[in-house]
């Protein structure tokens, strides 16, 4: 038989870490050999254990993230990193992948998909909650023109108007054009922002300093 994957939980919540054991725990092919509380407590047992997979947060006391992420690394070059957090936000995901974290999940993850993460990240393989993945591709695109430059000048209008809150008839009497007219600057205003309506709109607009 072969043995099962060896798993060390990093996390500062005690009920967080019973339940990953307890979740772990149900796969005949994850045994969980080791916890820690904090970044210097995972670094004793990681080395005491050498496991196939780190199941870690991010933010706990010190050395976390992106620190201790590389500082497992240099000692266990053989063990995979994966992220299991509730942060998905660029300055949180970034550090981490970087940092040479193989994986990153949230924590309302399925468990199943945890399952599939922890034996995946064994492997050598990657994976990446949808979020953090749109994170991480909005980071390699190209860059898009300012919006600035991309939206016309009766466009910036209809984008005023209707962040002042006025209706596509309003905006239109403002503007001395009929609602269709208006309607159709919206559709091109949401595709130049790369948004799926008004509000959305409105809000990016505030964002790029349009507004």
């Amino acid at each position: 038989m072969t043995a099962p994957l060896r798993v060390v939980i990093v996390d500062d919540h005690p009920v967080v870490r019973d339940g990953l054991r307890g979740m772990l725990g149900t796969q005949p092919d994850l045994e969980v050999v080791g916890e820690a509380a904090d970044g210097t407590e995972a670094l004793t047992v990681a080395a005491a254990t050498r496991p196939d997979v780190v199941l870690t947060d991010l933010r706990m006391p010190e050395p976390s993230g992106g620190t201790l992420i590389r500082l497992l690394l240099e000692r266990l070059p053989q063990t995979r990193i994966l992220v299991l957090t509730t942060h998905d936000t660029d300055s949180d995901v970034l550090p981490a992948v970087e940092a040479g974290a193989i994986g990153y999940l949230l924590k309302d993850a399925p468990r199943e998909e945890l399952f599939r993460a922890v034996r995946a990240a064994a492997r050598g393989e990657s994976v990446l909650s949808p979020s953090v993945a749109a994170v991480l591709l909005a980071r390699v695109r190209p860059r898009r023109p300012a919006p600035e430059a991309t939206l016309s000048a009766r466009e910036r209008e209809v984008l005023a108007l209707i962040a002042e809150g006025r209706t596509n008839r309003e905006a239109a009497a403002a503007l001395f054009v009929t609602e269709a007219t208006v309607k159709t600057h919206l559709l091109h205003i949401y595709a130049k922002l790369g948004v799926p309506d008004r509000a959305s709109a409105v809000s990016a607009a505030h964002r790029c300093g349009l507004l």
